[in-house]
């Protein structure tokens, strides 16, 4: 959600050490020829207390990974297992990343510093386990966006570019290269359950889930919900509510992820590791950011039945610890669940104030419909008709028109030549001055820009019990 970092005491608490024998393996860091610093997110520092670093000790840190103080000693690189474009992989891990630290924040919630690009590890395969700086100012750019839009998704900490130059087939060649530090929740996914299934490791699974439930709480499942009181039970209950929401957080942004693969859901619900992502164009339930998804199976409008399908998988594995009709049950509830998502957070953008789940998706229809047949974008739709303002004719017009204003259309972003996007032509064009003239002032400005919106738009609504602020 967007809300503004509250600035807390630097807190080192290592809970994943408990399970690391396990869960993780000790790794180093790759030796960079160069760290120079591209981006250190100061909006996000304090809240971990680490706004005090300078830049010195912010590289060696962050570039060079010097454990922090009192922390993890050793970088970890997680295992994991996990379903790709639907297909099983247990040759997968932690094979260009790792967990470097985790750090309570001042509400007490414990938060993990992990990696992008920072080198090879047991899991790397035939990976170099680099990142190209060109894949870390995306990720600056979608989570900063999507943090604006009111997505639950990790915040990029930190891009360092690091002297390497890299060969990808999907990038002009040779290209440079960076190492990013994500903060977030946590990093275990729902391929972390799919491996301790795969090995039948039952007491290691009841030992993920406590540590899940311990430390990224949640609301109990529904006073009807059969097996309430199970551990295995209540997370799954935890992670449907959250991934729903997270699923309609992607549609009401026109967002696509690209790559919906269980070792990138995130039991916490935040959205992260972005690689091929794209904002739409213009309404498009077919659209596909990625371009080696031939089948279109994570295109835009399928998005939330894949995000149903991985939370299939992570009740199939927690079968080694439940019977499967309450875990169903769980399940059941991921359709009314996004419904209401959907509803809550399309009104929140348009401005409006809701009329309730019915009628509010029945809006939302309307207006899709008109983004179909007037070739808009979703960006361009909500900037153009805020809090009701210039109502079509037609059935969009008439539904709308019974809609109260909930927000006001004094900030000058309102009232602008055109919305904030990150519209390809926009990455490629903030790209080429970096890469061409080494100007990074356009992805400044953008950042900026994107982050006056967020403030335009205030606080998302998300489900209940939902980890705000982070």
């Amino acid at each position: 959600m967007f809300t503004e970092p509250q600035a807390a005491a630097y807190r080192p608490d290592p809970q994943v050490l408990t399970l690391a024998d396990w869960l993780a393996d000790p790794v180093a860091a790759a030796d960079f020829p160069a760290t120079t610093l591209r981006f250190r997110n100061d909006r996000w520092a304090p809240a971990v207390g680490l706004d005090g670093l300078d830049e010195a000790a912010w590289l060696r840190h962050f570039g060079r990974f010097q454990p922090l103080p009192d922390n993890l000693p050793q970088p970890l690189a997680l295992r994991y297992h996990g379903h790709q474009f639907q297909v099983y992989n247990p040759e997968i891990g932690d094979g260009r990343g790792f967990l470097f630290a985790q750090l309570r924040d001042g509400a007490g919630r414990l938060l993990d510093l992990g990696t992008k690009g920072s080198g090879q590890t047991p899991w790397s395969r035939f990976g170099d386990g680099r990142l190209t700086l060109k894949g870390a100012m995306r990720e600056i750019l979608a989570t900063e966006m999507l943090e604006a839009l009111g997505v639950y998704t990790s915040k990029t900490f930190s891009v360092i570019e690091t002297g390497e130059r890299l060969y990808r087939e999907d990038e002009p060649s040779p290209t440079r290269s960076a190492v990013l530090v994500r903060l977030s929740h946590s990093h275990i996914r729902i391929g972390t359950f799919q491996r301790l299934l795969a090995f039948e490791e039952q007491d290691q699974m009841a030992a993920l889930v406590d540590y899940c439930l311990a430390n990224v709480p949640g609301p109990p499942p529904p006073a009807d919900a059969p097996g309430r009181d199970e551990p295995a039970v209540i997370l799954l209950h935890q992670v449907v509510e959250r991934l729903a929401d997270m699923a309609a957080g992607y549609m009401v942004a026109g967002f696509v992820h690209g790559v919906l693969n269980t070792d990138n859901m995130n039991i916490t619900g935040e959205s992260f590791d972005y690689g091929p992502w794209r904002w739409l164009p213009r309404f498009d339930p077919l659209f596909t950011a990625a371009y080696f998804d031939h089948g279109g199976l994570y295109a835009y409008g399928r998005q939330p039945t894949a995000i149903h399908w991985n939370c299939g998988q992570l009740a199939v594995a927690l079968r080694l610890l439940a019977d499967a009709p309450p875990l169903i049950a769980a399940l059941e509830r991921f359709g009314p669940l996004f419904n209401d998502s959907l509803a809550r957070r399309f009104c929140w953008r348009l401005g409006v104030e809701p009329q309730g789940t019915e009628p509010d998706l029945a809006l939302l229809a309307a207006a899709e419909r008109h983004m179909a047949e007037a070739g808009l974008s979703p960006d361009l739709f909500h900037w153009r008709h805020r809090a009701g303002r210039n109502a079509p004719q037609g059935e969009l017009g008439d539904r709308l028109g019974t809609y109260r204003p909930a927000a006001s259309l004094d900030d000058p972003l309102w009232q602008a030549a055109e919305p904030v996007t990150n519209h390809i032509d926009e990455v490629e064009r903030i790209w080429a001055a970096i890469d061409q003239q080494d100007d990074w002032s356009a992805l400044t400005a953008h950042v900026a820009a994107i982050r006056a919106l967020g403030a335009a738009l205030g606080p998302a609504p998300g489900p209940t019990g939902h980890l705000s602020g982070g």
